[in-house]
């Protein structure tokens, strides 16, 4: 079964965490895609969508779901992303579609994080997928030099701007056995709106997308 396939299955059993009413987080990416399809046969029993990219809000809006400024919200019920990298504790990294800052206010705001992936998105270490962090233009050079003291492959992601103004750093060649350490470490630089490390948020249930159907993980078992 091909992974398109797979992130398919995981977006619609997402549905199933939906429950009528509700002011739905929309995360970022392709698995998330599939996700808004889905949604759009329920939309008329959700309340609408609070949404974590301008590309995520073009989808919701063209399937007729409506979407909510998040500033108008202390909290939300439900939020549901995807993963580039997902660790057995549930530690992620995320950023690929450069909308990490957005897509962390949203998960911290949630009372429950639903993350939605295919199978080749489970790692034992993270870092595989090279670490985006968005940072204020100024602070690029800096920067650079301070991932590559921590001893990681740093590149400029170019002609990528951020929904907030920003630009994006990828950091490769990075072995994060510590994902929290390393994301309070790179959040206090000056200069980094936020790293694509989820390790003091993560994700209250996965749904793994496999040949043999969803398998679901929650945070109690925390065994993946």
């Amino acid at each position: 079964m091909s992974l398109n396939r797979l992130k398919k299955q995981a977006a619609w059993a997402a549905l199933d965490y939906i429950y009528p009413g509700t002011i739905v987080g929309v995360g970022t990416g392709t698995t998330i895609f599939y996700f808004i399809e889905a949604l759009s046969t329920i939309k008329n029993l959700i309340s609408g969508a609070v949404s974590s990219s301008h590309a995520s809000t073009i989808l919701l809006k063209k399937q007729g779901i409506e979407v909510f400024n998040l500033k108008y919200f202390s909290s939300i019920t439900i939020y549901v992303d995807s993963a580039d990298e997902i660790n057995h504790r549930m530690e992620m990294i995320k950023g690929g579609g450069a909308a990490l800052t957005r897509e962390k206010i949203i998960a911290t705001m949630a009372k429950k994080f639903l993350c939605i992936i295919d199978k080749s998105k489970i790692v034992n270490v993270l870092g595989r997928f090279p670490l985006p962090i968005e940072i204020i233009p100024i602070a690029l050079t800096y920067i650079l030099k301070e991932m590559i003291k921590i001893g990681g492959q740093p590149k400029h992601r170019k002609n990528v701007i951020t929904d907030n103004g920003n630009i994006i750093i990828d950091v490769y060649n990075l072995n994060i056995e510590d994902p929290l350490s390393m994301e309070q470490k790179i959040n206090a630089l000056p200069g980094v709106v936020t790293v694509g490390l989820f390790a003091s948020r993560t994700a209250d249930i996965i749904l793994i997308g496999k040949e043999n159907g969803i398998e679901t993980i929650n945070n109690h078992s925390k065994n993946i």
